[in-house]
């Protein structure tokens, strides 16, 4: 199949994931009487690619996100030629679900775009956590996520079952991370949100750009080696 056509495929599946997710904290989060909280955004988050790598995966691969592209690329699964692609569309998609879900949003009385859920480090962390903390955790949440995936979709595993692993991966990353930074994992889930919230949020997106691309590199180098192994 065509780049532009797996592209286009990463783009709607980043949407999704953006829209399903960041629109699972802003609109019910905190709902009265019926807020689902971290435990139920974390689950948003984590269907949110389940869903997508069932319905459009088994021709884009299942990325939608920035950092798993490079981490695919560092294991050697994924052309260097389509690395930028991917990403524009994963980075476009994300944008493009952060504007919806402000129309959305901006149709409620007294309605403030405040963080926008949008991700933060310091004084923009829902948990007030310093720089150093939110890189760490970042890092390290991107580094598993991205070993599952590559693990998961081997040729090796279990043929099927990737998206269920890789979903709830992405659940528990939520449950461990939400508290620290609100969770990225993904440059293109923070990107969109940063934009529509503005102002220092948009001044610290470079975190959330570099901790997950930092932690993929690392995902993908040690897959190729525990691969070289066997």
């Amino acid at each position: 199949m065509s780049i532009t056509h797996r592209a286009a495929g990463e783009l709607f599946g980043t949407f999704w994931l953006v829209f399903g997710g960041c629109g699972a904290a802003l609109f019910a989060a905190a709902f009265p009487g019926l807020g689902i909280g971290f435990l139920g955004v974390a689950f948003a988050f984590g269907l949110t690619v389940l869903t997508m790598i069932y319905a459009v995966g088994h021709f884009t691969g299942g990325h939608f996100n920035p950092a798993v592209t490079i981490g695919f690329w560092a294991g050697g699964r994924f052309a260097g030629r389509d690395v930028l692609p991917y990403i524009v569309a994963q980075v476009i998609g994300g944008i493009l679900a952060a504007l919806v879900l402000y129309l959305i949003a901006s149709g409620k009385p007294g309605f403030v775009v405040g963080s926008f859920a949008s991700n933060g480090y310091g004084p923009f962390s829902p948990g007030k956590y310093a720089l150093y903390s939110c890189f760490v955790c970042e890092v390290v949440c991107t580094f598993f996520f991205v070993t599952v995936i590559l693990g998961a979709t081997s040729s090796r595993a279990p043929a099927g079952f990737a998206g269920i692993a890789i979903g709830l991966t992405l659940t528990l990353i939520h449950l461990i991370s939400i508290p620290v930074t609100n969770t990225s994992v993904n440059p293109a889930r923070s990107t969109g949100p940063a934009l529509i919230a503005g102002g220092a949020h948009i001044g610290q997106l470079w975190l959330f750009w570099l901790a997950p691309i930092v932690g993929a590199l690392i995902a993908g180098w040690v897959a190729r080696w525990l691969q070289a192994e066997h």
